[in-house]
């Protein structure tokens, strides 16, 4: 590096190659293979010498099995083994993402419990963090769209999707083999307790150890008795999976499974990726359509996140704020809005049809129900919202689990109200009449009997929960994200994760920041309130992107339930009302407020689910 001279790397290498055929012990021997796969690449890089890249090509394969002390290094051989093999072309590319997306998963598997696999996420971040984009990317690139929809399927809400798991219906199970429906059970319900057991490594919860080395390191025990039960499970569901009728249990769901998402409306995922960004459009009953991006897709994207997060670190309600989003609504719309409403059009998706969107990486928190203005001669601005009923979704898997069949009825449902009025949400007890006022069957909580373990266990016993409280985030600590319902008390994401809601449809979540992403976290992951209360059965739920005033809850509520209990949409389950009744609840603040009502406050709203 001082000298630049070749023969210098040259003899770098040479020594690299002998250190590992004289190395007696594994340590000695991957450091000498850490420096050989350094040295080559940074001599590929300069020369370009195809015998160089063949013998990467040979030794990253062999590095990514070594078997390491830390997995995150097979995902790190993994990666650069991808990353070299595209640059160059060469055949063993999607091989070498298959190891990649392979040991991100293992990565993760021996970390015991949900906070300690998302600061491994963190950690990570940086070298992991675009994995499952690139591979798709790739995949796109070779037209292997379908496949590419079940690579970014893996690849995001990694924390997430081992929950659904634990909690699978074991009825189908009980009908071939009952006693091994409750070993399953058994062991998922372990496997839960420690999973989701946040205590500083408190073995007593998880079953203490008894021997001395456990109790000086109980994080090794916790390690260690996670694997017991994951070795035994995984023996279970091969059992499971040897049954008739039961061969895909719990399988990676393909492609075919996938396209359910899109049963009762088309599915629009964006992949960012740096290598190529891509839009894809996929209905049920036909293969997807891709619509290629521009070459400053990427950049562009990047910058508009950018542009809207540092206005809103600057302040809510201000002129700079409402300034930037206006910038960051129609950038969009040239971006990502008139080349999807055009293909759409292609597809013959009539205007007023459900959409989902299901985004990557930045476009996780740039508000895409909203894009526009769409340009136009005559009337009032229109916005994408305008045109279609738009939904998010942090997943395929979830909004597929969202729709399957359940107890709901076609009855009006009971709701549980959950108020907290205090200075500074002075029109709460407003937003409750108007509640109160369209649905008679509300049972509310408010002050002091709002308690957080109040809260959850009436909420198991209501099909629909309107809430209105304050939202906090904690930057870095997304399970400590929050409803605040009583005082000081807090009801957590994580108590939302470690409740059973069997009667769960729906939930407003009229506090603020409920489907904002905190400072830190993996995009992709989907750690917000509005995503934890979607993977713990609630079928629909509306959220805030960011803060909300406390001035437009009751006429949305009013408006938004008014539509909801309408007798308009007989023959049609209440929580499938809730899309389009809060676009056209939100529509009509928007029109209503005229130029008093500023962009925020009406694109805060999104819709999650069913």
């Amino acid at each position: 590096m001082h000298t630049d001279e070749i023969e210098y790397l040259n003899e770098a290498i040479t020594d690299a190659r002998d250190g590992m055929d004289i190395a007696h012990s594994l340590p000695f021997r991957t450091s000498s293979l850490d420096m050989l796969l350094l040295f080559l690449s940074i001599r590929l890089k300069l020369l370009c010498r195809r015998e160089d890249l063949d013998e990467l090509m040979h030794l990253f394969p062999i590095a990514a099995n070594y078997e390491h002390p830390g997995l995150s290094r097979h995902s790190l051989y993994s990666c650069r083994w991808a990353h070299t093999a595209r640059c160059f072309g060469h055949p063993s590319t999607p091989t070498a993402y298959g190891s990649a997306m392979s040991s991100l998963q293992s990565s993760l598997t021996f970390v015991p419990t949900l906070d300690k696999q998302h600061s491994r996420l963190v950690v990570m971040d940086l070298a992991f963090s675009t994995l499952p984009l690139e591979y798709a990317s790739y995949q796109i690139s070779t037209g292997r769209l379908s496949q590419a929809i079940e690579t970014l399927e893996r690849g995001r809400a990694l924390l997430w999707s081992e929950m659904p798991g634990l909690r699978t219906s074991i009825d189908q199970i009980r009908l071939a083999d009952s006693q091994l429906a409750e070993k399953f059970a058994s062991v998922n319900k372990d496997l839960e307790a420690l999973t989701l057991d946040f205590s500083p490594y408190n073995i007593n919860i998880v079953g203490g150890g008894s021997n001395v080395l456990e109790e000086m390191d109980p994080y090794a025990h916790l390690v260690r008795r996670r694997q017991k039960f994951l070795d035994y499970r995984k023996e279970l569901i091969s059992q499971i999976q040897a049954l008739p009728g039961l061969d895909t249990f719990l399988k990676s769901p393909s492609f075919d499974t996938l396209r359910f998402a899109a049963c009762q409306g088309p599915v629009i995922i964006i992949n960012h990726c740096e290598w190529r960004s891509d839009i894809v459009v996929f209905l049920h009953a036909s293969p997807p359509s891709l619509i290629s991006t521009s070459d400053d897709f990427y950049a562009r994207a990047n910058k508009l996140q950018g542009r809207l997060l540092g206005a809103r670190k600057k302040g809510l309600g201000s002129d700079k704020y409402d300034e930037a989003l206006r910038y960051v609504l129609k950038e969009l719309y040239e971006l990502v809005g008139r080349p999807v409403i055009r293909r759409l059009d292609e597809l013959n998706v009539p205007e007023q049809s459900r959409i989902w969107w299901c985004p990557t990486s930045v476009f996780c928190s740039l508000p895409l129900h909203a894009m526009g203005p769409i340009p136009s001669d005559v009337g009032p601005p229109r916005y994408f919202m305008d045109l279609y009923i738009p939904s998010y979704t942090p997943s395929l898997s979830a909004l597929i689990d969202s729709r399957k069949p359940g107890p709901q009825t076609f009855n009006k449902p009971s709701m549980l109200l959950v108020l907290q009025p205090d200075a500074f949400m002075v029109q709460a007890l407003e937003e409750m009449q108007a509640v109160q006022a369209v649905n008679p069957q509300v049972n509310t909580l408010i002050g002091a009997t709002a308690t957080p373990a109040g809260v959850l266990e009436r909420l198991r016993d209501h099909r629909f929960a309107h809430i209105v409280c304050h939202g906090l985030l904690e930057p870095g600590r997304p399970f400590d994200s929050s409803f605040k319902p009583y005082e000081g008390k807090r009801l957590s994401l994580l108590d939302v994760v470690r409740s059973r809601l069997p009667n769960a449809e729906f939930a407003f979540l009229a506090a603020c920041h409920t489907a904002e992403l905190t400072d830190e976290s993996p995009a992709d992951e989907a750690l917000h309130l509005t995503a934890a209360m979607q993977y713990r059965g609630f079928r629909s739920i509306v959220g805030t992107m960011w803060a909300m005033a406390d001035t437009d809850g009751r006429d949305l509520a009013r408006n938004f339930y008014k539509s909801v209990f309408s007798g308009r949409r007989q023959g049609i389950h209440y929580y499938e009302r809730t899309a389009e009744a809060l676009r056209d609840a939100v529509v009509k603040m928007r029109r209503k407020r005229g130029r008093r009502m500023t962009l925020e406050r009406w694109v805060n709203y999104v819709h999650y689910g069913a």
